[in-house]
């Protein structure tokens, strides 16, 4: 039996190890030793930022602009509390996610595919059957905005699953504009610097199930990997992200705070607006074999042929340019003929040599 699933080949999506379960790790889901995480991995020293200080008197607000700014410079990471997004709503997204990835496949290959440019779509691992290496995860990716032209494309079951996330993802996208003011003021360009541009932007959901793996230590859920977007605002159900740590080079996961704490990840276009002030942090995901993890991950970033380019007021004779402009649209042709399994990635071909 395991002889015949051996090759990344061999699984169509529907059909994965880890949709059905399989008590052993077939081979293409076998990373090379240098690639496989650590059981017991040091724990990053992530920023904590009180977000409802932002709200507060000029003083108090100034400190949590300088706050966000050192934790883009320093990791390109941070987590926040006192968000405003209530207990419920994120229960509620959590729970709709669950009661999605627990319905039968014949319900969820309905929106099978492959295609990285359809905005409704259910799959596994980055593209099955293709890449040489497979990943021990489950997805739905759909478009949030405006909700009003995406929301009947989104699974109509389990019945509260566009009401639930819906209202997930409103507040998600209102939390996001305001965190792209503070980056952008925190880079001395003021509040304001994107403006509508961001406000107009696209958002996508990657609504993540990482099932139990018989064996956590050789594969992993996805790959080393930055995020294309301005910036990702995760929510999830309980810890299994990992970041590089850039001080040292060394893997490290994310600590797990307090119930309700949100994750927010600088994208590449952050550091590409910055002009390399800001980095677009490097994660991974790694597994257990005890219990279901599940993810949301909210990814905000300009229209979808809107190019991002440097700030001019970041370039100067002893800070040139050092990155190209592009768009989503440039990043979906990247991600559709790439493999990032096997380490290439999109900023990488944005930086000027």
């Amino acid at each position: 039996m395991e002889g015949d699933l051996k090759s990344s080949s061999s699984f169509t999506i529907g059909n994965t190890a880890q949709e059905t379960g399989l008590s052993y790790l077939p081979d293409c889901y076998v990373f090379p030793p240098s690639h496989r995480p650590s059981l017991a991995p040091e724990v990053a020293n992530v920023p904590i930022i009180d977000f409802a200080m932002l709200k507060q008197n000029p003083g108090q607000r100034a400190q949590v602009i300088r706050a966000i700014g050192n934790a883009c410079r320093r990791l390109g990471y941070f987590q926040i509390i006192n968000h405003g997004i209530c207990p419920t709503t994120l229960e509620g997204a959590l729970s709709a996610a669950s009661d999605y990835f627990e319905l039968p496949m014949e319900e969820k290959i309905k929106l099978m595919s492959n295609d990285v440019r359809k905005p409704v779509r259910y799959g596994t691992s980055i593209r099955d059957g293709t890449d040489k290496f497979q990943f021990w995860r489950v997805f739905l990716k759909h478009y949030a905005y405006p909700l009003s032209d995406w929301l009947d494309l989104w699974p109509n079951n389990p019945p509260h699953y566009r009401e639930k996330m819906g209202k997930y993802c409103q507040e998600a996208r209102k939390l996001a504009l305001e965190l792209m003011a503070a980056i952008t003021e925190s880079l001395g360009l003021g509040p304001t610097y994107l403006g509508s541009k961001m406000e107009e932007g696209v958002h996508v959901m990657a609504v993540n199930c990482y099932p139990p793996c018989p064996k956590p230590d050789m594969a992993l859920g996805l790959p080393p990997h930055s995020d294309y977007s301005c910036l990702t605002i995760l929510l999830q159900s309980s810890p299994g992200l990992e970041i590089m740590d850039p001080e040292d080079g060394k893997w490290k996961a994310v600590p797990d705070q307090l119930h309700g704490t949100l994750q927010v990840q600088v994208g590449d276009h952050v550091e590409v607006l910055s002009n390399g002030l800001y980095k677009s942090i490097l994660h991974r995901v790694t597994l257990n074999s005890q219990k279901t993890r599940i993810s949301i991950a909210s990814l905000h970033s300009l229209g979808a042929d809107e190019k991002m380019g440097t700030a001019k007021e970041l370039v100067d004779d002893q800070h040139p340019e050092r990155y190209k402009e592009s768009s989503f649209r440039d990043f979906l042709n990247f991600i559709s003929s790439n493999d990032i399994g096997e380490g290439k990635s999109f900023k990488s071909t944005l930086i000027r040599h």
